[in-house]
């Protein structure tokens, strides 16, 4: 199957219920003319930063005061401020609903199972809230967090960002060096983690690794113990200032979580570089960036709505961590894996998907590969009719796996491979809901990043490879305080981020980008 070949239409019928078409048209209103299609309000949204962004924050219904105007009157790169007289909270948006249908499904492969309500997360999000505000946690500060994908890390980060605090996190396999060289530059006041955790059916403590970490952490003023071995109470002991999370935030008593307002550009996240050229690199991202780049991504690029099944197959070492867990500001369901996602056998995420009824399934082009090797074939051996659409990433989709995830996986759902990084903490491009998927290809940039490819003369060039950037501000786009990886200057070449997550920074003629 040649490169470019369709492989998918998106039906015009369920276009006009989904959540693009609805924006579409009040961008039209917006903007005071006919816009019609994706590559007209691509256009707008780009050439009217004011006009695009300040409607993304009223479609998507972000809480908070938004000011009187979306961006400042200079809008250098980087540097730019979007929202300047903006006060909201990340947390309070992510917590908007209540009641008892699911917030949150976890499984740790075949080794433990949860399952907590909207009034329920509120409930754990108080206990925490008081037990940071209890060990001196509040604005700006910051609580590390060495966790599994498990609703403990959506819980602390959810209590930590309420507070105005700051949130950083990796998963539990990574080495006593690699999470002291993150978390060492930050100084965290708050340390969690777990007891240990389950790969590939092996239970792997870390209780002497802790120990280690905990003997450098010397800002550390309190470390919570999450139980997933059943061991927390064990480990705890074993470590300075340290409690379990049951008789630490779980000793505290459910009221109403209290949220703090804040700029626009106050610090959410720390994430990190990858380490490969020195010790990991800070990178700093905003309560108002971030969310408004999820909602878009999530909401129009991916018809994301209340009570849908949200999952990403990640860890709470990458960014794809972050982007999952703001789909509660869109009233989904997180759907949450640990492990392997092979163990106990092949077809257990599929099992998992059909089992709760997944709408968005998200992986990383080197699992779809893994599965069609596998020879798995979830078309046949399972039913998948909930799945809308599946996202690829972390590295190029192949041609013959665009080719296998319709044939092998599910015929009429949405495949999107997208691109994006750390860096911004979201996509530059990826799936677009009126165009058809193609082979090898991603389907355009997202919405409000003007997203080109320059060749080694700065020009932008189509059909050949070069530089990819962003050549207007958005959102999340880092600062330049040196505690990001981008340069200095007007242009943010963005090539080694987007190249690591599945672009090939190049663009053919015409509406398409190649993946």
């Amino acid at each position: 199957m040649q490169t470019g070949t369709i492989l998918w239409q998106p039906d015009p019928k369920a276009l006009e219920k989904g959540n693009f078409h609805a924006f579409l048209k009040e961008a039209e209103k917006a903007a005071g003319k006919p816009i019609g299609d994706f590559t007209a309000l691509h256009a707008w949204s780009v050439s009217d930063l004011e006009g695009f962004w300040s409607l993304v924050w009223d479609f998507c219904g972000v809480i908070g005061e938004k000011g009187a105007a979306a961006t400042s009157p200079e809008m250098p790169m980087p540097g730019a401020r979007f929202f300047p007289e903006a006060r909201l909270n990340f947390a309070e948006n992510l917590l908007r609903r209540r009641g008892g249908d699911d917030a949150i499904v976890f499984r740790g492969e075949d080794k433990l199972s949860v399952r907590l309500s909207w009034d329920e997360l509120h409930a754990e999000v108080s206990r925490m809230q008081q037990f940071l505000k209890d060990a001196g946690v509040g604005k700006g500060d910051r609580v590390a967090a060495m966790l599994p994908n498990m609703p403990q890390a959506v819980i602390g980060m959810l209590a930590t960002s309420s507070l105005g605090a700051i949130w950083s996190s990796c998963s539990p396999d990574f080495g006593e060096g690699g999470v002291l060289d993150r978390f060492g530059q930050i100084e965290p006041a708050v340390f969690i983690s777990c007891d240990g955790y389950w790969y590939n059916g092996k239970r792997i403590e870390i209780a002497e690794k802790l120990q280690a970490i905990a003997a450098k952490l010397t800002s550390v003023k309190r470390i919570v113990i999450a139980d997933y071995l059943g061991s927390a109470k064990d480990v705890a002991a074993g470590l300075p200032n340290a409690v379990s999370w049951a008789e630490g935030p779980g000793s505290h008593t459910a009221g109403e979580v209290t949220f703090e307002r804040l700029s626009f550009q106050h610090p959410l996240y720390i994430l990190f570089s990858s380490g490969t050229t020195g010790i990991p690199k800070c990178i700093v991202h905003s309560q108002g960036g971030t969310l408004l780049q999820h909602l878009k991504e999530q909401q129009l690029h991916c018809n994301l709505k209340p009570g849908d099944r949200f999952f990403y197959f990640t860890t709470c070492g990458w960014m794809m961590w972050n982007w999952l867990v703001t789909g509660l500001a869109s009233g989904a369901t997180l759907m949450l894996f640990d492990g392997s996602p092979f163990a106990p056998e092949a077809r257990v995420l599929f099992d998992y998907a059909e089992q709760e009824r997944f709408t968005f399934f998200g992986t990383s082009a080197k699992y779809i590969d893994a599965v069609r090797n596998s020879g798995l074939r979830p078309v046949e051996s399972h039913d998948l009719s909930s799945l809308a659409m599946m996202t690829s990433t972390g590295s190029p989709l192949a041609p013959e796996n665009f080719k296998f995830a319709y044939e092998g996986i599910k015929p009429d759902m949405h495949l999107a491979s997208i691109s994006g990084g750390t860096d911004i903490v979201g996509c530059f491009v990826g799936g677009v809901p009126d165009r058809p998927v193609r082979v090898g290809e991603i389907q355009g940039p997202m919405l409000g990043m003007a997203t080109e490819v320059w060749n080694d003369e700065g020009k932008p060039v189509t059909g050949e490879k070069g530089e990819l950037v962003c050549t207007r501000a958005f959102p999340p786009c880092p600062s330049a305080s040196g505690t990001t990886r981008m340069r200095r200057s007007t242009m943010a070449p963005i090539s080694s981020v987007s190249m690591a997550c599945g672009a090939m920074a190049t663009l053919p003629s015409g509406p398409k980008t190649a993946a």
